[in-house]
């Protein structure tokens, strides 16, 4: 029987933690009915916080623990959920849960983080030097957090030397059959991915990233280029005519451009026509040919290379999956 422990703190979400507490009874219930049902439960799932008392999740929901990090003796692997960065601080007993997860990991226990929960793995400095994911929304905050970890943020679930990750929200679930095809089989993972209707492919968070045009700078020269370029990514125009507006050489404005943003003028300009794309294959009928148009772009056919550059998906793919409009790609 494989020991599941769930380390709660205040603001983390529940979410996480119930939905694979019922994902791993599911896997027992299919277990047993797959090998006769006097055989052992193939998981036991606790919870834990620091001091062994109720701490309240997002949210306000209290969670009630089983008992204290220190009380606990044995586990196969430890799981840390979802925190929110944006809203939340890290947990008030960083130190203290960092330094536990830190003993843990050097026994040998494995070691799970859920979406955000990946920023408190990586406090323990686990990760420096190792491949991780989580939420893309959270991807540049933790890249400029934690610039040690080899963040992989279009990734749905990493595992390096014990250490597994997973991206936005839902993809928990993902994580759980991970886990339950490591402790159990293939098999039951298969059938448990059935039960629980989730896709057990699914290997890119990339579709369901919403581009962050990164404002949260200074440089008031770029911050002008940057509203230049959302105002008018739909004419055709050149990167050098973009440092022309605002009076810079098209060097320096490269060069600056990259500096202030993370990105180059030309990466930041797809990605503005992306989004305009997406939304347009959500809400509308219209044809690639005339979406390609209106964007700013003339070879449909670059552009729909370009597109599933960034999304994983083409055009038609990404509309039959977010569409609310029911239309085709022609």
């Amino acid at each position: 029987m494989a020991k599941i422990t769930f380390l709660a703190e205040t603001g983390c979400l529940f979410s996480g933690i119930i939905g694979l507490i019922d994902a791993f009874s599911i896997a027992n219930l299919w277990h047993q009915s797959m090998c006769g049902e006097t055989v052992p439960p193939l998981f036991e799932t606790e919870v834990v916080t620091a001091d062994g008392k109720p701490v309240p999740a997002h949210g306000g929901i209290p969670i009630h623990p089983h008992k204290s990090v220190n009380d606990v003796a044995e586990t196969d692997m430890i799981l840390i959920p979802p925190f929110l960065p944006h809203v939340e601080p890290l947990p008030r007993r960083l130190d203290e849960l960092t330094d536990w997860i830190t003993v843990r990991y050097r026994d040998r226990t494995r070691i799970g983080a859920l979406c955000t929960g990946a920023f408190v793995l990586a406090e323990t400095g686990l990760l420096n030097g190792k491949i991780a994911t989580t939420n893309w929304h959270f991807a540049r905050m933790f890249q400029r957090r934690y610039p040690q970890v080899r963040l992989k943020p279009e990734r749905i679930l990493t595992e390096d030397d014990g250490l597994i990750c997973s991206a936005a929200a839902s993809s928990f679930f993902n994580l759980g059959l991970h886990v339950i095809e490591t402790f159990g089989s293939p098999e039951l993972a298969s059938v448990c991915s059935k039960a629980l209707l989730v896709d057990p492919n699914r290997n890119s968070q990339a579709p369901y990233v919403i581009s962050d045009f990164f404002r949260d700078h200074t440089d008031a020269a770029i911050l002008r280029a940057q509203t230049w370029m959302e105002e008018n990514y739909t004419a055709r125009f050149t990167i050098d005519a973009v440092a022309g507006q605002i009076g810079i050489s098209p060097r320096h404005f490269k060069r600056r451009f990259k500096k202030a943003t993370g990105e180059s003028p030309l990466t930041y300009l797809q990605r503005l026509r992306i989004e305009a794309a997406k939304k347009k294959l959500e809400t509308t009928r219209e044809n690639m040919n005339e979406i390609t148009w209106q964007i700013g772009y003339e070879d449909s056919s670059s552009f729909r290379r370009l597109f599933k550059k960034y999304t994983g998906l083409s055009p038609r793919e990404y509309r039959e999956k977010f569409s609310r409009a029911g239309a085709v790609v022609n």
